[in-house]
């Protein structure tokens, strides 16, 4: 069977297009630039087209193609969405391909889902089992310096899956073990009102086998990880690779004096992700968070890593997602921030957007903040790198928060790319 995915280098298709080829599928697929999956997809020679989407390449294929993938923010009269249509081809969301290959290859899935904390806490996962020597197969949704960010090998008993509530994603699946870190509302695009965004996780509650939304083995005091939110994350993730341990065991009916030390050791060494508190230069850090709880949650790891590295303080640079999301979310700033010696706010990354609203500016949502004063409305600029180099000199953490393109700008001022 032959997949071609559109958009297929960026965290989240490129991952599914790795596992897919691993398992035996054709994949090729196209994107208007080379996302961070891009070298990975070329080292396990899965042709992509990088440029304009404009169905030129995807005609070239459409002969051979079975299925068409794609993202749930392809527009509907996206070029090649179109003509896939037209020519009969199976079209379906990256869900619906994931759940196809989940039952095909008889996985159990272990679903990582939440409003925040998913990413690291999955990633936490592959890295223990992968420690424990477990059958898993994996997609997470960026990369990872310790293996690929998608895998499967023949033999695979579990599936590591880091599943998006976005566009209601995470309702297609029906896991046997399903790991909540937090809940909180977020995407007004797609979910109304806070009681229908709760709603959706019940119901993928309900769908799941198992459901872990606290340790029942493991404490966050057990890890030495920097900031609480790290160290819960880990008792999760512990959790986790211990069920699939002792289901391990349980199934070759054997029985052991199993101690989880080597685990929790082996958790304490977890060597972060891309995007994810990810270190890019001394004294400087890029992270995805985007929502008020996991802003306030990532700079307190910023303290405790600021303090731990002897620097004076954390000095942040916030470019916030989504400006639909602003509106909802704009009251839960107001002590997001504290711990922050400063910080600068970017402009909105704006995509998705309900064009009858309002665009709040940086001076509108510094205004609400409990520490405004240390807040000033700054651009991806020069002015604005010549500023950060300076405190990153004086011995300062320099903290990124952005779910948009200002890592790559940030990436340059420390001349990382």
């Amino acid at each position: 069977m032959k997949i071609y995915i559109s958009g297929i280098s960026g965290t989240g298709m490129g991952p599914l297009a790795l596992m897919a080829k691993n398992a035996g599928f054709e994949v090729v697929g196209s994107d208007l630039a080379a996302g961070a999956i891009y070298d990975e997809l070329i080292a396990n020679n899965i042709e992509v087209k990088i440029g304009p989407q404009d169905g030129e390449f995807l005609k070239s294929q459409i002969d051979s193609v079975d299925w068409f993938v794609h993202t749930s923010a392809l527009p509907a009269d996206h070029p090649e969405l179109t003509l896939a249509r037209e020519a009969g081809i199976k079209v379906t969301k990256r869900d619906d391909f994931t759940a196809f290959l989940v039952e095909k290859l008889g996985l159990k899935m272990v679903a990582v889902a939440g409003t925040h904390g998913k990413t690291t806490t999955t990633s936490m996962i592959v890295w223990g089992a992968l420690k424990s020597k477990l059958p898993v197969a994996y997609i997470v949704g960026t990369t990872l310096g310790f293996a690929p960010s998608g895998a499967y090998h023949p033999g695979d008993k579990y599936f590591i899956y880091e599943a998006d509530e976005y566009d209601r994603n995470f309702l297609k699946y029906h896991p046997w073990l399903s790991v909540i870190p937090f809940v909180s509302y977020d995407h007004p695009d797609i979910y109304p009102t806070q009681e229908d965004y709760l709603a959706a996780f019940e119901q993928f509650e309900k769908q799941s086998e198992t459901v872990v939304k606290k340790s029942e083995m493991f404490t966050p005091d057990q890890f030495t990880l920097a900031g609480e939110a790290r160290r819960i994350d880990a008792s999760l993730a512990t959790e986790a690779v211990h069920r699939m341990t002792m289901q391990e065991f349980e199934d070759k009916h054997i029985l052991v004096n199993y101690t989880p030390a080597p685990l929790i050791s082996a958790m304490n060494e977890f060597p972060g992700v891309g995007r994810r508190f990810e270190r890019i230069a001394d004294g400087a850090y890029s992270d995805y968070a985007h929502h008020p709880e996991e802003i306030a949650a990532t700079i307190e790891i910023a303290k405790e890593e600021a303090e731990l590295r002897g620097l004076k303080g954390v000095v942040v640079v916030y470019q916030p997602h989504q400006n639909t999301r602003q509106h909802e979310v704009w009251p839960g700033y107001k002590d997001a921030f504290i711990g922050a010696e400063k910080i600068f706010w970017l402009p909105t990354y704006l995509t998705r957007e309900n064009p009858n609203l309002e665009v709040l500016t940086p001076e509108k949502l510094i205004s609400g903040l409990s520490n405004a004063e240390i807040a000033e409305p700054a651009e991806a600029n020069d002015e604005l790198a010549e500023k950060i180099r300076k405190y990153q000199a004086e011995n300062y953490l320099v903290l990124l928060l952005t779910a948009g393109p200002a890592d790559t700008w940030f990436r340059n001022v420390f001349n990382l790319l």
